[in-house]
């Protein structure tokens, strides 16, 4: 199944279980009606905004959007590129797992260009992790993100408004979000 099924069969599946109208999820969403059918329908491909949009309004974590449920165990070698992805204008992410602890953490591999991402508040009580495995970056609180060399990570909460941009040419983490228990 490709991605863009992946979403629009989780997206479908979710705002039935919440009992949310397409149009009242359209609206908290801010896309119009025929865009999320077709997102639905697995034939839109969502911006990382969109996707965020979607996740907020439905109350899940990002992942939840991005993965086909689980059946039995999960193993990701380096090299598989199959696994969902979504862009933004300075970060590509690639769901490596989801752990449901209490909440959910969702860890990521990700690259960060060295132009400016701003990311929106996400839900209450969400938080994030950095470990930054390449590079040099700036990442956190918009007011005042700190630089991160190789090596270092950092603990934020995610649910105010948080950068993310690189100052080298390669710059490489694993993030990982912890989503509380609501």
């Amino acid at each position: 199944m490709n991605s863009t099924q992946v979403v629009g069969d989780a997206v479908h599946r979710l705002r039935t279980e919440a009992g949310i109208s397409l149009a009242t999820l359209a609206q908290a969403c801010g896309v119009s009606k025929t865009t999320l059918h077709g997102i639905e329908q697995g034939r839109g491909n969502p911006t990382l905004s969109t996707l965020w949009s979607l996740a907020t309004a439905l109350q899940v974590p990002l992942g939840e959007l991005l993965e086909a449920p689980a059946r039995g165990p999960e193993v990701v070698r380096a090299d598989d590129h199959q696994r969902p992805r979504v862009e933004g204008d300075a970060v590509s992410a690639r769901l490596l797992h989801r752990v449901k602890l209490r909440g959910t953490v969702e860890v990521y591999d990700i690259d960060v260009s060295q132009s400016q991402q701003e990311s929106a508040p996400h839900l209450p009580g969400v938080q994030e992790c950095l470990v930054l495995t390449r590079g040099r970056i700036s990442v956190g609180p918009a007011d005042a993100p700190p630089e991160l060399s190789e090596g270092d990570s950092i603990l934020f909460d995610a649910s105010r408004t948080h950068v993310y941009q690189g100052h080298d040419q390669d710059n490489h983490a694993v993030l990982l979000m912890f989503h509380a228990e609501g």
